[in-house]
């Protein structure tokens, strides 16, 4: 019997239909699989979720192994702080910080913000993502999401510039920013970033490659340019501050809220705006997530928004507003 001074961690594959399917530059799938993270303590619970990503050689399989294989360490009294050195950033330690965070709060009896003190989040506008398609396609799906303030708007390299004047054109009034997610080369880097400013767009998103990035740093950007595959924790900030101007920070990249506030707080230092980002999840992933947004200028949590279902207890969303999580959900 495991001693109540410390908790039990047991963790699971969950699977999640997607409401149609998400496309990317790197391909399309048709659910969302997460792994959770679970801590038992005197009949306490706490959770935490994350999506182990194979552009970073991650599989479920893999990423559940690394979480029971801490089983002895949580045992033998593993805290949040010695967590980040027992392991590397990502997923696997994600799902198993935050639901170090959810335990401690619940056995606090605070809210996790409280409990790390940091500022009590708010609604906040999330962006809705449209897939990557035809132009066609691209705009029929977005004159249906239309009345939303902010669009995220996925593209693919080779005729981005139609796509995007496609969007533009059905959804006249929404705030664009759009992600390439690498797709882009250094030969049509300039002609896309002008096809995007030309109409309207506020930030594009990954454009090239991660390590082959240097072309941002010797032409003039028309707007601004996001980090995500380029960044991932604290360490990866310094040398990315000439070739960009905003960073996707990714509770499945930075292996957990611990080391996204942090990140958040140096990246503010460093002069970057900020993005808060997610994978495609449930409620559970986004609720840690949503603890960043008052540092963010721009928030992308609609993971839910994509899925067929979510799970009990969900975040609420009022179509494009997300709110704080009930304790029921977690902190």
């Amino acid at each position: 019997m495991t001693s109540s001074k410390t908790p039990a961690l047991a963790a699971r594959i969950e699977r999640f239909p997607i409401a149609g399917s998400f496309t990317i530059s790197r391909g399309a799938k048709t659910e969302a699989v997460t792994v959770v993270a679970e801590l038992s303590q005197n009949g306490l619970l706490g959770r935490g979720e994350c999506v182990p990503y194979p552009r970073y050689g991650e599989t479920p399989e893999a990423t559940l192994a690394a979480i029971e294989a801490m089983q002895a360490a949580v045992a033998g009294g593993l805290t949040r702080q010695a967590l980040q050195a027992a392991m590397p950033p990502g997923a696997a330690r994600n799902a198993l910080d935050c639901a170090l965070i959810d335990l401690e709060a619940k056995a606090a009896g605070q809210r996790a913000w409280n409990l790390l003190e940091r500022p009590i989040p708010g609604e906040r506008t999330t962006a809705y993502t449209i897939s990557l398609g035809t132009p066609e396609a691209m705009a029929a799906a977005t004159a249906k999401a239309a009345h939303r303030p902010l669009l995220k708007i996925k593209l693919g390299g080779d005729g981005d510039d139609a796509r995007i004047a496609a969007v533009r054109k059905a959804a006249p009034e929404s705030e664009l920013i759009v992600d390439a997610n690498e797709s882009w080369t250094e030969a049509n880097l300039e002609r896309n970033l002008a096809a995007c400013d030309a109409v309207g767009v506020t930030l594009v998103e990954q454009p090239l490659p991660a390590g082959k990035d240097d072309a941002l740093a010797r032409i003039k950007r028309p707007l601004m340019v996001c980090a995500d595959e380029s960044v991932h924790d604290r360490n990866s900030l310094a040398p990315l501050r000439n070739r960009y101007d905003a960073v996707n920070i990714k509770l499945d990249k930075t292996g957990g809220l611990t080391e996204a506030l942090a990140m958040a707080d140096a990246a503010q230092a460093l002069g970057f705006e900020i993005m808060i980002g997610c994978m495609v999840a449930t409620s559970l992933s986004m609720a840690p997530a949503m603890l960043v947004t008052p540092q963010a200028r721009f928030v992308d949590l609609d993971g839910p928004l994509l899925l067929a279902r979510d799970r009990d207890h969900a975040l609420r969303y009022d179509e494009s507003l997300v709110y704080p999580p009930d304790a029921s959900l977690w902190g």
